[in-house]
């Protein structure tokens, strides 16, 4: 059987991973490389930290450390992340690392003596200051497209164009500040534009109706303006020195060695049979966002074309669109995200409702978004109401009447009628690529199951008719395993949870030739079921409130004075009914750890205020504070107490909160204006 290589695309080590790189790229990875291996095909799933590039190196300049403290740190923040999610690498490497560094600079090598390359000489932006050439993204200017003041050399993240540095107004160095000149360089390029007519627009058009048609259009279209040569070398001290004895002080451009940390994370972990899983009959899928499909479809393709020795070029680049966040694009640099290591602290042992609600909103043929409520809502009625209910209602039923032994049970419906209405459907999607499809047919069993109990009643009939009851529970039982083999495709630790409490052990053959050939599964056994244990839990209001508000309260790192959101008109700034309170008395709310309780004195009057902070204060330390109060706020109940209105804080750049008050102290009930 032919290798499949399944990558998913390298996140930059200069932050940790969020939501919508979840979405759009590892989750749906992991989903088929789960379906994959259970099929019985040969795989092997690959990624690691593209750690170089300007970002890195923009941070590291901010923060004062070197660009290699950025990536360490990150690095392992990611790793971690992906491992207590369940994403299930083979190995999960770095560009930093030995072998990619010898591995990419073989591949320039056998390029660059084959006479692949181009050199040419060009001008440059040169920041006069900082005495070096400057990478795109060092340079700022004002978008020439929508006249924003803060547009990159390479793009203006306001309006989405693609820019190169000479067409930005006002450029000027992201270094120093200072006035960029041109300086004349040299560097090699990748001649995109010659084998553009010899190889890159068969290799296209041989996948039109095989790739989303947003990929195989984006292809097109970068075609039909047509190719032309591309810098694959850049001058920066940062990264893999280009091996060529007159490139002193220039690296490979980031987009020409991250894709090859593919194979040299390959060969890191299979250093005397890497070649097999990259050459030959072996077939390649990427996984990426829409935003890299240049470079996986067109540019990695050529590379490997050019480079011969019967390298495979992309089967299946299944690439994703964008996910928004509670009606905004995601913005790292505005910290308006979700991070998976945040959440995996703060909503603890709930990775799968994570990965369930990421697969339900996938962005597979637009944009899609999340938000909190969204997600509490798909949690709850469809996790803990559905799948959940069924799995205990099963259990609970058998404990209480056979004491835990499974019954012997008839079955009246054809196994190939369930397999045809039940597991098909799941794989038929899963080959397709179409997960959100395949998890709500997924889910589509636990429907089953439910109307399947509520229509036979098993407890009116375990007086009146016995037998009966135990077909039914045996059969709502089989219908549970049969759950209990996708869930591992979807959601892991959900998978591990009804192993255990169904007293299963699948064999490698039975998973396989349930998937393969999606085949209903009939246990073998007739044993004792397992412990049982609550598979989901409910997600109460103040665990979502919480998520919005320090969602809501979140302040970037990079704040700057320019306004972060859309301007308003006094009238809807004078809607604001703020004024000064003090906190009169103060404690924590009971099972809730990062919520206090406030009694504020507003002119007299008292109001109850919960708010986020117990992380930052404790009780003492807040009583006889005077705060900037918002007092028309909606009141709004959290863990059964009515919260009426919201005190205002400051977060300073070490993620410290500060009271808003008065410079003197005044009457409470003062009014801002």
């Amino acid at each position: 059987m032919a290798k499949t290589t399944i990558t998913a695309a390298l996140p930059y080590a200069n932050g940790p991973v969020h939501i919508g790189h979840l979405a759009g790229v590892y989750i749906p990875a992991d989903i088929y490389a789960r379906y994959s291996r259970n099929v019985g095909k040969e795989v092997l799933f690959i990624c690691g930290s593209d750690e170089h590039g300007v970002p890195i190196t923009l941070r590291a300049k901010k923060e004062g450390i070197t660009p290699q403290d950025v990536v360490d740190r990150y690095h392992g923040i990611i790793k971690d992340s992906f491992e207590k999610l369940g994403i299930s690498f083979d190995t999960y490497s770095r560009t930093s690392s030995q072998t990619h560094k010898n591995t990419a600079q073989d591949f320039f090598t056998k390029l660059y003596e084959k006479g692949v390359f181009k050199e040419i000489s060009s001008e440059q932006f040169f920041d006069p200051e900082s005495k070096q050439f400057l990478a795109d993204r060092y340079i700022t200017g004002v978008c020439p497209k929508c006249e924003a003041s803060d547009a990159y050399g390479d793009q203006c993240e306001k309006c989405g164009a693609t820019l190169s540095p000479m067409e930005l107004i006002n450029p000027k160095s992201a270094l120093s500040g200072a006035v960029p000149v041109l300086k004349e360089t040299t560097n090699w390029y990748l001649p995109l534009d010659e084998i553009q007519k010899n190889f890159l627009e068969e290799y296209i058009d041989s996948k039109k109706g095989k790739w989303r048609s947003t990929v195989y259009g984006q292809c097109k279209s970068w075609l039909n303006d047509g190719l032309r040569e591309r810098a694959m070398t850049r001058d920066l001290d940062w990264g893999i020195p280009v091996p060529v004895k007159t490139a002193e002080g220039k690296v490979l451009y980031v987009w020409f060695e991250a894709p090859i940390g593919y194979i040299s994370a390959t060969r890191e972990l299979l250093p005397n049979n890497w070649e097999e899983w990259w050459t030959g009959d072996s077939e390649l899928i990427h996984f990426i966002g829409k935003d890299n499909i240049v470079f996986h479809c067109i540019i990695f393709p050529a590379m490997l074309h050019l480079r011969g020795d019967n390298y495979v070029t992309p089967a299946e680049v299944p690439a994703n669109e964008f996910l928004n966040l509670e009606g905004q694009k995601i913005s790292t640099s505005r910290n308006w995200a979700v991070w998976l290591n945040e959440y995996l602290v703060e909503l603890p042992n709930r990775q799968d409702e994570l990965r369930y609600v990421l697969t339900s909103i996938a962005p597979e043929t637009k944009d899609s978004e999340f938000t909190w409520k969204d997600y509490q809502t798909r949690v709850n009625s469809e996790l803990v109401g559905i799948l959940g209910n069924f799995a205990n209602r099963v259990l609970v039923l058998i404990k209480k009447y056979y004491d835990g032994r499974i019954p012997n049970y008839q079955r009246t419906e054809e196994i190939s009628s369930l397999s045809e209405k039940y597991i098909k459907p799941i794989t038929e999607k899963l080959n397709s690529f179409k997960f959100r499809d395949a998890q709500s047919a997924f889910m589509e069993l636990s429907r089953m199951g439910n109307k399947f109990l509520a229509d036979s009643e098993p407890w009116k009939l375990v007086k009146t008719n016995p037998r009966e009851t135990e077909n039914i529970l045996g059969f709502a039982y089989e219908i549970l395993c049969n759950i209990a083999i996708c869930s591992e495709i979807f959601l892991p630790e959900t998978h591990s949870k009804l192993l255990n409490s169904l007293n299963i052990n699948l064999k490698e053959t039975q998973k396989t030739s349930f998937w393969a050939d999606s085949t209903w599964y009939i246990p073998e056994s007739r044993n004792t079921i397992g412990e049982v244990e609550l598979l989901f839990n409910k997600i109460e209001d103040d665990v979502i409130d919480l998520q919005i508000e320090k969602l809501q309260n979140s302040v970037p790192a990079e704040a700057t004075s320019k306004p972060e959101k859309e301007m308003i008109s006094y009238d809807d700034f004078s809607k604001l009914d703020l004024t000064i309170a003090e906190v009169k008395d103060c404690k924590k709310v009971e099972k809730a750890d990062r919520l206090l309780h406030l009694t504020l004195d507003v002119a007299g009057e008292v109001r109850t205020v919960l708010s986020g902070i117990a992380e930052h204060f404790s009780p003492e330390e807040v009583i006889g504070n005077q705060v900037l109060y918002l007092q028309n706020l909606a009141p709004r109940k959290i863990r059964g107490i009515e919260s009426q209105g919201m005190i205002l804080m400051a977060e300073d750049s070490d993620g410290k909160l500060r009271f808003m008050q008065p410079s003197e102290k005044v009457n409470t009930g003062a009014k801002v204006s």
